[in-house]
This record gives structure tokens, C-alpha cells and sequence, in this order.
């Protein structure tokens, strides 16, 4: 099984996309520091992930996420939560 997963910056409120075939572990990176395009952007908090079959799968997913479509499609799916985490 492989995970597309996206994680928020709590410092800075912004969106990361990522995917792995073991979420526990990648998360564990992410948290301390070990992940060069994350590690200043700490803490990150875990909004959304979805499971894929195959590694091809999650690789084309997360290159969807990245899109301007896949962006505002994750805006949609997460807006009551993402919406009242702004309003903190």
C-alpha cells in the first residue's frame, strides 16, 4: 500500500504534498527535520492522506495534488477544517 499524503505548516499555514508507502515513518521525518523541503516549515500537522494499490497510482496522485486542480481539490475536500483553522 502507498499513501499520498498532505501535511499544513503550522508556522506558515501552508499546503505540502507527499506520498510513501510507509505514512508512520515518512511522518516521523517530516516532525524532526530529516525532510530537506519540510525542515524549516516545522511544525506540520497531518490533514489528509489517501491509499493507493501501487506505487504508479500514488505517484500520479501526488502529482495531481500538486496541480492547480489538486490544489483547490484539497482546499474543497478539507474546507470546514482547513477554513476554521484560519480563523484561529
Amino acid at each position: 500500500m502507498y499513501y499520498v499524503y498532505v501535511l499544513r505548516s503550522e508556522r506558515d499555514g501552508n499546503l505540502y504534498v507527499g506520498y510513501s508507502s510507509d505514512l508512520q515513518k515518512r511522518l516521523e521525518l517530516h516532525a524532526t527535520g530529516r525532510v530537506l523541503s519540510t525542515e524549516h516549515r516545522r511544525p506540520l500537522e497531518l490533514v489528509y492522506y489517501e491509499g493507493c494499490i501501487n506505487q504508479q497510482d500514488a505517484l500520479h496522485r501526488e502529482k495531481y495534488m500538486k496541480t492547480a486542480y489538486g490544489k483547490r481539490y484539497i482546499w474543497n475536500r478539507l474546507k470546514e477544517y482547513l477554513g476554521s483553522q484560519n480563523e484561529e
